[in-house]
């Protein structure tokens, strides 16, 4: 008896969190969408933003290593540990696994990268952090195709929800791609914005002393 109810447990929790760990993921990929360029969102500082992708990050990490463990650790079915690292080594349900392996291996990459990346340049940074938007997909796949909660329900809503979501931002996103100003012209549009706009240029004043010269003056009109 009290085995089955320590399976029972195990399986909710591992579904548990499986959930909550697509609900952030999701929303650390929307985060990684949304930024600009210059590392901010509408109405928020850049400080803000980093953090709360930080920390969101972090707490996805988290919830995915707890859903990991419960799945092994349930006697329902028999997960080696090698088959959540290696993808499509599981001898059970080995596309779904596989596709769950794959996910986490790329934020196992992502994680040691991000605490490496000072000695990293930012365009290798940013190359290996493109493969986020690989682990997410790959993340839902696994999500729907192993659990039967996500096929049906208020789960399969859900789901759906945060496949609508992330569409829409990265639309978004395109569609804002041409507005935004490209890094090596930054600093000439901030200098530009920086620079006086009530000084004339040279042709403003030369047409400037060239109407002066033509006004009449009072000996003149005398």
């Amino acid at each position: 008896m009290n085995g089955i109810t320590q399976s029972t447990a195990l399986w909710y929790a591992s579904r548990a969190t499986g959930v909550v760990s697509l609900l952030l993921l999701t929303g650390v990929v929307l985060l990684g969408i949304l930024v600009n360029r210059q590392g901010r969102l509408p109405g928020l500082p850049r400080f803000v933003v980093t953090g709360l992708h930080r920390n969101l990050s972090l707490l996805a990490v988290a919830f995915v290593a707890i859903h990991v463990v419960t799945a092994i650790a349930d006697p329902y079915v028999t997960i080696r540990v090698a088959a959540v690292v290696i993808p499509f080594a599981s001898a059970y349900q080995p596309l779904s696994l596989g596709l769950g392996a794959f996910s986490l291996d790329v934020v196992l990459a992502l994680i040691v990268t991000s605490l490496a990346r000072a000695r990293m340049s930012r365009r290798l940074w940013r190359a290996l952090h493109w493969l986020a938007y690989a682990a997410w997909p790959s993340a839902v796949l696994h999500s729907v195709s192993s659990s039967t909660d996500l096929r049906h329900g208020v789960l399969l809503y859900l789901a759906i929800a945060c496949c609508l979501a992330v569409a829409g931002a990265f639309a978004w996103r395109v569609s804002h791609a041409g507005r935004e100003i490209p890094r090596e012209e930054r600093a000439a549009v901030t200098l530009a914005m920086m620079s006086p706009r009530s000084a004339p240029g040279p042709e403003a004043r030369r047409g400037s002393r060239r109407a002066s010269a033509d006004r009449p003056t009072k000996a003149d009109i005398r």
